[in-house]
């Protein structure tokens, strides 16, 4: 009866483990996406601004 108790416990621990990383895997996917994203705003916004420069000097040129 003991080895079929210490399977058990060797089963929950496994998946107890599995389930743990599982957890940290996610967390880590949640953090990558989360400063992507604050990347990307960033960096649109400069984009924006840089091609609304470009544009306007464009019509500017085109106008004279």
């Amino acid at each position: 009866m003991q080895g079929h108790t210490f399977k058990i416990a060797v089963r929950r621990r496994i998946g107890a483990e599995e389930g743990q990383a599982l957890i940290e895997y996610a967390l880590i996917l949640a953090l990558v996406a989360l400063l992507t994203i604050g990347v990307l705003q960033a960096i649109g916004q400069n984009v924006s601004g840089l091609l609304g420069r470009v544009s306007t000097s464009m019509s500017n040129v085109l106008n004279s």
